[in-house]
């Protein structure tokens, strides 16, 4: 018999009646009634009760323990009846009386309950004491439900043939949107590896290598500011690469994996949409969802009404229209409903972003119209707003007029505003879609220059004639992100396979040759020598593992995250280093005083 336990906390049944069993595990809870003591005694499988009375030689060692200490208890199996049988324990039909206690390490003063959900807990003590966090038991079981997606997705992807392979952590740095985590190199003063912000290049150079289907749980590492659905630093990524491929194929791959992932551990009463995906444009997700990560559980819907407003009767909107601003308007069942203040409410959530005014008209039983156009805008107008936008009683409308991207996203947000402030969003599905035909390159408004917009290893629809003939605005690319309830959870493209297109479109985002050489210049150098047509795309484990756990915060299901300033309280990262430490690395470190903290 094993000197710790015969059986976990979360194993016994009525089928052990009688046995003689050991069992160790954490103080869980204790209830001390006098004549009896209750311990609820607690391990990764489960809970177990344990009782005792005062007769007992280990009432008072076991009554002046404290909980989260952790015991090896010995005990006889006794099967509970009537009403003391507890449903909510799977075993929750027996008890354990108590013959033998042992105290294997004892608990101090803990600093917060490891009973309670910590709701109010601060960020600080929750992540300092992460461990302990770790024993609740939401926490604990969103870890367990992001080892079994990431073994899921495992099995998945060997069985439709990719070839598991580690990328290399220490590598070269490279202009791939985000900050690089830097390392310095002893053997060689003065030079810096970079961790790899994505296995990118090396995903490409196996496909060169003719490995032709790829995949790996790769951890990537991006120094990021961070978010509720983003975590600074490091996060993992089922990354994926496949030779001789174009975009549908890439998609009909992966696309059944990540919706049978769903339908695996969903949410019980959740359904899973149907495949195929939709399948929207980049143009589209913007004008008709205000977003490239739509939330399709929200049937509200952003409609271009700017031709019937160029006549309509209200001089602002008349006047953006001439000056090229659009009107756009969305149409909310049960609007006009609504009191006054809501309006005014939404009109100072859109003033914040810098846009206003907000209009709005409602559509009452009665026939009345009201709001505030509803004695500005001609009746020709309102009856083409009828028509176009098919409104029905008690149905309202919000109008904004702005132009450009940023706009087209504040009516984003007013979508989604609305949808949740008027209940529509549906929570009982995973709603999924493909966002494809990105543009190419993006103009910084700050600088006036051109930039890619996306992943700057992406083949260019059309290809070298269309970098060498078309406004670099107008290029679309092969690239694709897929999202879920509102969130990207994978981005990918079909790679540029050769060199001369390479060079072309870096050297339209203002990279020269020797810079595409200096910084790619491995991945060039293979090209030359024979590259295979080639895509991919990687998912962002740590964002599935969020939505499949319904939670809001993506350090929920991360084992030890950093918090929002990078740190890892827990260990005390970053942290300073001896200055022997610095001289063998060839660094001398001169911090500003603006800069010390």
């Amino acid at each position: 018999m094993n000197r710790y336990r015969t059986h976990t906390c979360g194993e016994l049944s009525f089928k052990n009646e009688g046995e003689q069993v050991r069992l160790s595990g954490w103080i869980h809870r204790k209830r001390n009634h006098g004549n009896l003591l209750f311990v609820d005694l607690r391990d990764h499988y489960g809970i177990t009760q344990c009782v005792l009375d005062c007769d007992n030689d280990n009432f008072d060692l076991l009554s002046n323990t404290s909980l989260e200490s952790v015991v090896t208890i010995e005990g006889k199996v006794v099967v509970r009846a009537g009403k003391t049988v507890n449903e909510k324990l799977s075993t929750g039909q027996i008890e354990l009386q108590v013959l033998k206690a042992e105290v294997l390490s004892t608990a101090a003063q803990l600093p917060f309950s490891i009973l309670s959900d910590n709701s109010d807990l601060s960020e600080e003590a929750r992540l300092t004491y992460r461990f302990l966090d770790l024993r609740r038991e939401k926490l604990h079981q969103n870890i367990l439900l992001r080892n079994n997606v990431i073994s899921f997705l495992r099995k998945k992807m060997w069985s439709l043939g990719f070839n598991e392979f580690q990328t290399p952590i220490l590598t070269a740095s490279s202009p791939e949107g985000a900050r690089d985590f830097l390392v310095p190199s002893r053997v060689h003063p003065g030079k810096f590896f970079a961790l790899p912000q994505a296995p990118q290049q090396f995903k490409q150079l196996l496909m060169v290598s003719g490995f032709d289907k790829y995949f790996q749980i790769a951890p990537c590492f991006r120094d990021e500011d961070s978010r509720a659905d983003r975590t600074p630093g490091e996060f993992y990524q089922l990354d994926v690469e496949m030779s001789y491929v174009e975009q549908e194929d890439v998609l009909n791959t992966v696309e059944p994996v990540i919706l049978s992932l769903f339908e695996e551990f969903k949410e019980e009463g959740k359904t899973v949409c149907a495949s195929p995906c939709p399948r929207i444009t980049y143009r589209d997700a913007m004008k008709i969802y205000g977003t490239d990560k739509p939330d399709l559980r929200n049937p509200l819907l952003i409609e271009d009404v700017t031709e019937i407003f160029k006549t309509a009767g209200f001089s602002i909107y008349e006047e953006n229209t001439k000056n090229q601003m659009w009107v756009r308007g969305i149409k909310v069942p049960g609007l006009a409903e609504k009191s006054r203040s809501f309006f005014e409410k939404l009109g100072e959530f859109v003033k914040k972003e810098g846009f206003s005014p907000l209009t709005y008209l409602t559509f009452l039983e009665n026939g009345e119209i009201k709001g505030s156009l509803s004695k500005s805008l001609k009746e020709d107008a309102v009856s083409a707003l009828i028509s176009k936008m098919e409104i029905k009683e008690n149905d309202g409308l919000v109008f904004v007029s702005g132009k450009g991207e940023k706009a087209e996203k504040i009516m984003g947000a007013l979508r989604m505003l609305l949808g949740k402030e008027m209940n529509l969003i549906d929570e009982s599905r995973y709603e999924f879609c493909w966002i494809v035909d990105f543009p190419m390159f993006e103009l910084n408004e700050e600088t006036g220059k051109v930039e890619f917009s996306h992943n700057p290893f992406s083949m260019p629809q059309g290809e070298m004639e269309a970098l060498e003939t078309k406004d670099p605005l107008d290029i679309y690319a092969y690239q694709y992100d897929m999202v879920c309830n509102g969130y990207e959870i994978c981005s990918g493209a079909i790679r540029n396979h050769r060199d001369d297109i390479m060079f072309k479109a870096f050297e339209i985002a203002g990279y020269g040759h020797d810079v595409v050489e200096k910084k790619f210049g491995g991945m060039l150098h293979a090209f030359k020598f024979g590259a295979p047509p080639h895509g991919g795309c990687a998912y962002g484990i740590d964002r599935l593992v969020m939505i499949l756990a319904n939670e809001s915060y993506i350090r929920e299901v991360i084992v030890f995250p950093f918090n929002q300033q990078a740190q890892d309280l827990m260990m005390d990262a970053p942290a300073e280093v001896t200055e022997a430490q610095l001289k063998e690395l060839h660094i001398k470190v001169d911090i500003k005083e603006k800069d010390k903290k």
